[in-house]
């Protein structure tokens, strides 16, 4: 099988870091760049060797950032064949041109759109343009848009815990599913566990609505909640849950620390295998719902593993390359 040349992948990534920020781009654009990420590790490994050079341009000055434009933007010349003049050249030319088009700061108007990931077991600190502090969970995804008149952040899945610059003309929003949150000068962590999402504040307040709606039933309505909060939506529940939250559990992930308060055994093991080299599966569906609460050391797994048996009536089988749980019950009947 011959292997893709590093330049081919290079004017990918290229492509894919325009067409993410295109103000058309869809759900789908991201499903496929993620997929397209995962084919090959030097996908992403390129992919982010964009973002900081994308980064480092976004601080030149005026001047610096015309000549550079009048440089590598110039037409080729119609009788010559296109060569390979280095990856870096093309790149800067879709990089440079699209600057304007997308609406970074100081140039044309517009909506920037950014996505971020990390990988499993590893948490990721992330500024976004307007300052706002990120800590990105691991094995997490989420889309950042901005315009000048919203600031919009999609988690698709995994962790993330923000520090929001408030800016009341320009409302910070995050998505998570059905569940939308509406900064209010805040500080807080969202969770988003398939379709399950919980919100705890640490500082502030949020608004938090639930967009879902079944036929026939009218539009659910929002919530404030307050730091010390922890808002917990279930799609199978008729509503939010809210109870309470010490600020350091809310993010205690941050410290190789998962706190869970009374949820499925299914949220906690799809939240272990995030940080999990070694995935966890669940053998029997009536495992699913067995209620967990507790904390679990990310780099201690195994050892939670092994006393998870005096819990609950399961099984822990351990391969190499995966741990199985299992019903006891089930167990012995086969």
């Amino acid at each position: 099988m011959a292997k893709t040349n590093p330049d081919d992948i290079l004017h990918v990534a290229a492509d894919w870091w325009v067409r993410l920020r295109a103000p058309d781009a869809t759900d789908e654009t991201v499903d496929q760049w993620l997929t397209w990420t995962l084919e090959d590790p030097r996908h992403l490994a390129t992919f982010e060797r964009i973002n900081e050079f994308a980064a480092s341009l976004r601080s030149l000055d005026t001047v610096t950032h015309r000549s550079l434009v009048r440089a590598f933007m110039r037409p080729a010349a119609p009788s010559r064949r296109w060569l390979p003049w280095t990856a870096a050249a093309s790149l800067a030319a879709m990089v440079l041109g699209s600057a304007g088009y997308m609406g970074w700061a100081h140039f044309a108007p517009g909506t920037t759109t950014q996505v971020y990931n990390s990988a499993i077991a590893q948490n990721r600190d992330i500024t976004l343009p307007d300052g706002t502090q990120v800590a990105l969970g691991a094995s997490s995804t989420m889309t950042a848009q901005f315009s000048r008149q919203q600031r919009r952040i999609e988690l698709r899945n995994g962790e993330a815990f923000f520090q929001v610059v408030h800016e009341p003309s320009r409302p910070f929003v995050v998505g998570a599913g059905a569940i939308s949150v509406r900064d209010i000068g805040t500080a807080f962590d969202v969770r988003r566990t398939g379709e399950r999402v919980t919100i705890a504040v640490t500082q502030g307040r949020v608004e938090i609505a639930d967009l879902s709606q079944r036929p026939g039933e009218a539009r659910r309505g929002s919530l404030q909640v307050s730091a010390g909060q922890l808002v917990s939506y279930d799609p199978a529940m008729s509503s939010m849950t809210v109870g309470s939250i010490a600020p350091e559990q809310a993010t205690a992930w941050r410290n190789d620390r998962l706190e869970f308060i009374d949820e499925p055994l299914s949220v906690v093991v799809a939240n272990l295998n995030r940080y999990s080299n070694r995935p966890l599966y669940i053998a029997d569906s009536d495992l699913d719902k067995l209620s967990y609460t507790g904390s679990i050391r990310t780099d201690a797994i195994d050892g939670w593993l092994g006393a998870l048996p005096q819990v609950f009536p399961l099984r822990v089988n351990k391969a190499a390359d995966q741990v199985i749980l299992s019903d006891a019950k089930n167990a012995v009947r086969r």
